[in-house]
């Protein structure tokens, strides 16, 4: 897309703010997981992890999607922007799903206000490190800075 930049000067850093947020990710799976041991799958006990409600299935859910995002950050290559976009519409439909459904027995991954938000802001994070941190050749940078509008 013409209005994504390409060779951004600050790539290193949007890629690395992807990768703190895989880490982000996967530390509150690994959290939860301990957390919710013994509990069943689906549980919608009142177990937290870093503040956050959760289950043993969010949990999972967590820690797998932090490990993608943080091999995307390791890969690189656009990868990471693939994975970033991906995954943080992903975020943003799971937690507008968990918002609707909170105070109901759809409410399969125990999320609560805590969660969403933070599901919310790490989603919005990973789309700008996404949209920001795409790589290309020179040809790619001198077609971005054509088309920009310039004021």
């Amino acid at each position: 897309m013409a209005h994504n930049p390409v060779n951004h000067p600050a790539r290193p850093i949007y890629r690395a703010i992807g990768g703190l947020t895989g880490a982000y990710l996967a530390a509150f799976g690994v959290a939860g997981v301990i957390a919710t041991s013994g509990e069943p799958f689906f549980s919608q006990s009142d177990m937290t992890a870093f503040g956050q409600g959760t289950n043993l299935a969010n949990s999972v859910l967590s820690l797998l999607l932090g490990l993608v995002v943080l091999a995307g950050a390791a890969f690189g290559r656009n990868f990471d922007c693939v994975i970033n976009k991906w995954s943080s519409w992903a975020l943003l439909l799971v937690g507008g799903f968990s918002l609707a459904f909170m105070q109901t027995e759809i409410n399969i991954l125990n999320f609560s206000i805590a969660t969403v938000v933070v599901a919310w802001v790490l989603a919005m994070v990973l789309l700008m490190a996404g949209m920001y941190g795409k790589v290309g050749s020179e040809d790619d940078h001198k077609a971005w800075q054509s088309a920009r509008l310039e004021l």
